[in-house]
């Protein structure tokens, strides 16, 4: 295996999986809108590279794995929209493509389980866009597409320690409000899993064993500060932005079994207890 692998929006998952990639010897390009992330990208041994304003044609010829975790934005997908050519005529020569969606794209289930087979139905624009974008991928001829369907992501530097330290944080409760979660670093291994066991047209779910409410999570924090528990607001009377208001509009349980059977992966932090446990061990 040619150990290369081009990195489109390299955002947070992706430099967990460079985390565990650059050690193993492997060529990393990543890219960043952001001029100000250029130096931090190089920081962690991948090649940092400012795009747009760069060409990626180059590179999406000579590099046989492609992660894709670039966001849909107003204008449908952006990878896509400037170079979608590139990648019709170079799919036959790839080994492997990631894409990066959401379990947003399922919609409300009323806190029932969903699976990949359950049908996409989702309740946000942000979760239409996902669905779209998926479909503009997988029509791509001969691309080695796997996607990876994420429920809510934390881990290092994201997590709820800071709100509860400042004392901003709040118990939204929603009855019946339970989300999925996954910690970053079980995103890094399954992706690094998939990488060693390339299996085009693959769906994955990406989450953890227990799905929770997000009242229990945020307490949880609490106990383990040895704080006061954060106040409980009522979703209906709650002062929120749209977009954290629009998080509420869907309440499900997702299934993992699909990536455990088929390629062995399991959570290292199976539960959000296990996850912010070990986060404030790290934590200064």
């Amino acid at each position: 295996m040619e150990k290369k692998l081009l990195s489109i929006g390299h955002g947070y998952s992706a430099r967990a999986l460079a985390d565990l990639l650059v050690p193993q010897g492997w060529r990393i390009v990543g890219t960043t809108r952001s001029p100000e992330k250029l130096v931090e990208i190089e920081a962690t041994g991948v090649e940092p590279l400012l795009w747009p304003g760069n060409d990626l044609v180059p590179l999406v010829d000579e590099f046989p794995n492609l992660l894709l975790s670039a966001g849909p934005g107003k204008e449908g997908d952006p990878v896509l929209n400037e170079l979608e050519g590139a990648f019709k005529r170079a799919a036959p020569k790839l080994r492997w493509a990631g894409y990066l969606s959401t379990t947003g794209v399922y919609g409300d289930h009323g806190g029932d389980w969903v699976d990949e087979e359950t049908r996409l139905s989702p309740a946000t624009r942000r979760g239409q866009a996902r669905v779209t974008a998926e479909a503009r991928w997988q029509a791509i001829p001969g691309l080695p597409l796997h996607i990876f369907r994420l429920a809510g992501i934390y881990g290092p530097g994201r997590g709820p320690f800071a709100k509860v330290r400042k004392g901003t944080a709040r118990r939204i409760i929603k009855e019946g409000q339970v989300f999925s979660r996954i910690h970053v670093e079980d995103i890094a291994k399954a992706l690094e899993l998939s990488l060693e066991a390339p299996d085009p047209g693959a769906i994955y779910n990406l989450c953890d064993d227990d799905p929770a409410p997000p009242q229990e999570v945020i307490a949880y924090a609490a106990e383990l500060l040895g704080l006061p528990l954060p106040p409980a607001v009522d979703f209906e009377t709650a002062e929120m932005t749209p977009m954290a208001r629009s998080f509420y509009a869907e309440s499900k349980r997702v299934r993992n079994d699909r990536i455990k059977r088929e390629l062995g992966w399991r959570p290292s932090y199976p539960d959000y207890r296990s996850g912010l446990t070990d986060l404030l061990k790290r934590e200064p």
